[in-house]
């Protein structure tokens, strides 16, 4: 009995500390989702306002641009898929990059070449692992993603969308990621970049009853978009890092809240355990003294005969 209450003790003095580290991660992640929704309420309006600035621009111009006019025959498309470097956040990761593969799947039944970009540690390991092929990868900087981590993500995707297929260049660039829905709801969505889809976007602003305004293009159409290119392309790259990050933040919240509620029910069950071993090793301990003080009277007993 003595053996099998060390043991008790030992697992709860294990998960104690266990529910230490887990605590502790909780709040850091608490603390961190909170920067990153104010990350993300403050870029959101700049990227909504430039996809709706590029898309005025489109509908007011006849002319063929990456950003705006489809390929007739799409043969190759980008991936970029945005994960984290670090794990401990359930299945936030998981998620993404099922919801890439499914992605990948579709567009090579539609007979398109797939590249993958991927931004993680976890994405990079899950296609290394796998043997797949990746075109570029980034990591080390997804828990707080600054705007210069955006540009140098974006500028191998916007090169690869101003060549021409047969020199390499892609017909469609596309990104999954994890959206920032609420500190319980984090969903894993693809969405394609370029071509801008300009009947969705126009569909979208009539339903907020809004009006698309006017532009006098000053050189031109085609400077203007060019130059709206990189922007357009940065600034949605960037909201998807930071809806990413705080996704991430909150998934890692969820899990360590859910594994520290766990330890404790865990140590619960161990100190009743632990409180029954050693009530039967004293039960057995009495039993002992009292059997050998009556195996010592009934000895008495029997000499005085």
């Amino acid at each position: 009995m003595g053996a099998q209450l060390r043991v008790y003790k030992r697992r709860i003095r294990s998960v104690t500390a266990t529910k230490k580290i887990t605590k502790a991660m909780e709040m850091i992640a608490a603390s961190r989702v909170v920067k990153a929704q104010r990350k993300v309420a403050a870029s959101t309006p700049y990227a909504q306002e430039l996809t709706r600035a590029v898309t005025a621009v489109g509908t007011g111009s006849n002319i063929k641009h990456p950003l705006t006019t489809e390929a007739e025959n799409p043969t190759r498309a980008a991936v970029l898929l945005l994960t984290s470097d670090r794990g401990l956040a359930g299945a936030f990761n998981s998620n993404a990059i099922k919801a890439a593969e499914q992605l990948t799947e579709r567009l090579e039944r539609e007979g398109k070449q797939v590249d993958s970009y991927i931004v993680g540690r976890r994405g990079v390991a899950h296609y290394n692992f796998r043997e797949r092929k990746i075109a570029e990868s980034w990591t080390g900087f997804t828990d707080e993603p600054t705007y210069a981590d955006a540009k140098k993500v974006a500028a191998p995707l916007i090169e690869a969308i101003e060549q021409e297929t047969a020199d390499g260049g892609v017909d469609e660039l596309h990104i999954v990621y994890t959206e920032f829905v609420s500190m319980m709801t984090q969903t894993a969505i693809d969405s394609r970049l370029l071509p801008l889809r300009l009947e969705e976007v126009a569909a979208q602003t009539e339903k907020k009853d809004e009006i698309l305004p006017l532009y006098d293009f000053e050189p031109s159409a085609e400077d203007v978009l060019d130059a709206l290119l990189p922007r357009y392309v940065e600034s949605r790259i960037y909201n998807a890092l930071l809806q990413s990050a705080a996704s991430k933040h909150a998934a890692t919240r969820r899990a360590m809240k859910s594994a520290t509620d766990n330890a404790g029910e865990l140590i619960e069950t161990l100190t009743r355990l632990a409180n029954q071993a050693r009530q039967a090793e004293i039960t057995q301990e009495i039993s002992e003294i009292v059997g050998g003080a009556s195996a010592l009277a009934d000895a008495t007993a029997g000499s005085d005969y």
